[in-house]
């Protein structure tokens, strides 16, 4: 058995250029300015849990907000009023009501009637039953003005649907997992990873960004344009003549794309109508032919060609004093959609971590700790060759670290998770391959042949087991949002370089190893005396109590989920937020310690502008309002204890982070992974493997919710990291054990299914006692000592680990003995109908000649 020297360079170069690419991670930013600038400089980025970064808070315009209302308004009133055959002398807005003047004054009742139908109801709050509209009436001339009511609902939805915009804009142009939230009745807090640049950041955010299509007056007069007519400019300075008529809004935009002009190779902004708004463009252009008009954004000139021949292809373009980043964000702006209103930036600062760099410090100590048992344990189950697959297990470290710096992935706690998960994924390949090699050396294998023999085998295994969740990790991204997309992106690479650390890398070493020393068998020891091969336990003995005591677990699980319910946290559902001044540096981990034992729920803390200021976020607390005053004044009481010099400077009522869209987005790609999962393994096993996989993973996240609900720990975004981790651990462990029943299918044909699957169980019990215990080994330095920050995934995550080891052997495969022995039962039974059928055709046909 050779190996190409070609490859081994090959290998060689991916492991030194990934370490190179990883390396400023690791380096303080002093020693990084002094390498080389040929060498990589660049960081995996941190999100905002992780590094902090640019704060600041909207506020929608109101009065911008009444007068937008109030242009909709005078549309509707002259419709309104042309249908019921009113005439009227003029319909005029001002700053706070419209005026409408009748031809007619005896028609005022009528009128009155019918523009009370554009008034709206309010049906929840304490104005519930109101007109959001006034409408006044007095010798010919009505007045329609919004109510204090109506502006405060109408600031409301406003402040609303900004939220899943700006989260749009945001995620347009490539910035990870921000934090948006609504702050008291009319602010949006944005909350930002790294530095960012501001003025970007207010144009992006600021920009209400509603466009639309206008002809040109054809009088061309600036200075007395007369009615329906108002003078614009564009970034030049140039003024035009610009019709009120909008004749077609930038709401039936489907798509919006920087490209660059293929004479001059400045950037340019192309656009694409929806098949309505390519019509009517096409309709515009065609009846204007060599005539100009105006593409405006925000009541600014964008561009004023002339038309030259009819545009009935529903797209075109923009064409200004644009940079590659201003055609950038001005195509984010239009994809997302205009806002409601205006946002006017009221602060702006820069933030800390949201963990905490006291909570980082320990979260990366316990994971340290974590990695150094692993490979401990690892050494002792292998010995000397355990080495070799810790060597490789800090190569998959380094790569994917590498791997995210290159795609500039965001690295946040969730995407922490995803990479855990890729490492205990890697120690399960690792695993697999020595527990193969171990069983070909006992059955008389040569050293060659062993490790032949043994990668052979375990490879279907690794890839069915990896593949399930890379198919997890792509459709997680692709229907995910926020933190859903973290986890995916540092799972699925974490997945793709194990199998070059675990499988590619770890084979060619063994080889070399062998051929060196001139090994005739590969001698795999462990450092202690314990040999679960030869066990012959049957397990499928305790399937009835096995598939009754989880069912039991995930029916009650499901009742703790309604009631009590889950501990939803900040993330969830919103709450209080309060900012302190101390006269010294405030001490984060000293102030978390005793807020968090005021019984408030989740407590989350974040430097704020300087380090005497931080933000402290309490979860919404049940009762009301007075819950919440009462909420607020153990805070100041307790702040004021920890730090006699603090002061509370202000407290909002804040908004959840995860809005109704992030969370179904969450909901529904988990849902539809696990259903690709599905059809995966039926697609590589059969059906009942499939069925089997997928009711023991339902099981086993309900399992998982109920933990959440009956310790009462916080459910917030790390959480759903937990939950996403589970998912995948899950799966694959599930993977495993199946990969080795439906081997033994195809070497013991005649044995039957219950003896099968017991004897395929006793043959993975080390695999699995061994990948659950490092697993284990991983999450309890984390779970113990990582503190409040991080006890929502650690502590479930080692429960997780329990119920996804023990659901393999006692759920899962007594599930496929029911569904084999049900289809096996189905086929006799059709066999013997079949046989039945035949014999009576057989007695019809000797039956018919005597008949006739």
């Amino acid at each position: 058995m050779r190996t190409s020297p070609w490859l081994v360079f090959t290998y060689a170069v991916i492991i030194v250029l990934g370490m190179l690419i990883a390396l400023p991670n690791v380096l303080p930013q002093s020693a990084l300015n002094r390498i080389p600038a040929w060498l990589p400089h660049n960081q995996v980025a941190l999100g905002l849990d992780l590094r902090g970064g640019s704060h600041l808070v909207l506020e929608v315009d109101e009065g911008d907000l009444v007068h937008e209302r109030l242009q909709t308004l005078v549309q509707d009133a002259r419709r309104v009023l042309r249908a019921k055959g009113i005439q009227t002398k003029s319909v005029v807005q001002n700053a706070t009501q419209v005026v409408i003047s009748l031809t007619d004054p005896t028609q005022s009742d009528a009128a009155v009637t019918e523009l009370k139908t554009l008034a709206n109801t309010l049906t929840t709050g304490i104005s519930a039953g109101q007109s959001d509209l006034n409408v006044a009436a007095n010798n010919g001339v009505i007045t329609l003005a919004y109510s204090q009511v109506g502006i405060n609902a109408n600031v409301d939805a406003a402040v609303q649907q900004s939220l899943e915009i700006i989260r749009q804009r945001v995620d347009q142009v490539g910035v990870s997992e921000p934090t948006i939230q609504r702050i008291g009745n009319n602010r949006v807090l944005v909350q930002l990873p790294g530095t960012q640049d501001p003025s970007r950041l207010r144009e992006l955010l600021g920009s209400t960004a509603k466009m639309s299509f206008h002809m040109l007056s054809d009088s061309g007069d600036l200075t007395n344009p007369g009615p329906g007519v108002t003078v614009m400019k564009d970034d030049k300075g140039n003024s035009y003549a610009i019709q009120d008529r909008v004749e077609l809004s930038g709401d039936r935009l489907a798509d919006a794309r920087v490209s660059f002009d293929q004479n001059t190779h400045e950037p340019l902004v192309t656009f694409r109508f929806d098949s309505a708004g390519a019509n009517r463009f096409a309709e515009i252009t065609r009846a204007n032919v060599g005539k100009p008009f105006a593409i405006i954004l925000d009541n600014k000139v964008l561009s004023a060609p002339v038309i030259r021949e009819p545009i009935t292809g529903g797209s075109g373009q923009i064409s200004g004093n644009f940079t590659a980043e201003s055609a950038t964000t001005l195509s984010a702006l239009l994809r997302a959609g205009a806002l409601p209103a205006k946002l006017t930036v009221i602060e702006e600062r820069t933030v800390g971590a949201d963990l905490g760099a006291d909570a980082i410090k320990m979260g990366i100590y316990s994971g340290l700790v974590g990695f150094a048992l692993v490979a401990l344990f690892i050494f002792v189950l292998y010995g000397t060759w355990g080495i070799l697959a810790n060597v490789a297990l800090l190569i998959h470290t380094i790569l994917t670290f590498s791997a995210l710096t290159l795609v500039g992935a965001t690295l946040t706690l969730p995407g922490i998770a995803g990479v855990v998960l890729g490492i205990g994924l890697a120690v399960d390949a690792n695993v697999l391959i020595n527990e193969r090699i171990r069983e070909e050396t006992r059955k008389g294998r040569g050293a060659f042949a062993a490790i032949d023999n043994g990668f052979n085998r375990a490879y279907s295994t690794i890839i069915d087991g990896n593949m399930t969740a890379l198919i997890a990790a792509a459709i997680l991204f692709y229907f995910g949002s926020g933190p859903v997309r973290g986890f995916a992106v540092t799972m699925g690479l974490g997945l793709i370089i194990s199998m070059f650390t675990s499988v590619a890398f770890v084979r060619v070493v063994m080889i070399a190893i062998a051929r060196r020393r001139k090994l005739k068998v590969i001698n795999i020891q462990s450092l202690f005396r314990f040999s679960p091969y030869d066990r012959h336990i049957q397990f499928m003995k305790a399937r009835f109590f096995g598939v009754t005591v989880s069912a039991v677990l995930s029916l009650a699980s499901i009742g703790l989920f309604i009631y009590p319910g889950l501990n939803y946290g900040v993330d969830f559902r919103g709450g209080i937020q309060m900012t302190v001044k101390t006269n010294d540096g405030a001490d984060l981990s000293t102030f978390r310690e005793g807020l968090n034992n005021l019984g408030l729920g989740e407590i989350t803390l974040q430097s704020f502008g300087d380090k005497n200021t931080i933000l402290v976020r309490a979860q919404r607390q049940e009762g009301g309002e007075e819950a919440q005053t009462a909420a607020v004044t153990k805070l100041k009481a307790e702040v004021t204890k920890i730090d006699p010099s603090a002061t509370v400077e202000g407290t909002d009522v804040i908004g959840p982070k995860v809005s109704g869209e992030l969370a179904w987005a969450g909901i529904l790609s988990v849902v539809i992974a696990s259903l690709a999962m599905l059809f995966y393994i039926w697609f590589r096993f059969e059906w009942p493997f499939a069925v089997g996989a997928i009711v023991t993973l339902v099981l086993d996240v309900t399992k998982l919710v109920g933990f959440f609900a009956i310790t009462g720990l916080d459910f917030n975004l790390t959480a759903i990291a937990a939950v996403l981790t589970m998912v995948g651990y899950s799966v694959n462990d599930k993977v495993v054990v199946y990969d080795r029943m439906r081997e033994n299918m195809r070497l013991y044909k005649s044995m039957p299914l219950r003896e099968l699957i017991d004897k395929s169980i006793n043959e993975t019990l080390a695999r699995s006692l061994y990948t659950n215990a490092t697993a284990l080994l991983a999450m309890l330095p984390m779970a113990i000592w990582g503190g409040s920050a991080v006890s929502s995934f650690a502590i479930p995550m080692v429960f997780g680990i329990l119920v996804a080891g023990a659901s393999s052997i006692f759920i899962a495969a007594p599930i496929l003995l029911f569904l084999g022995d049900w289809r096996t039962r189905h086929r006799v039974a059709g066999a013997a109908n079949d046989a039945k059928a035949a014999e009576d055709e057989k007695a019809k046909s000797k039956q018919l000649p005597a008949a006739e």
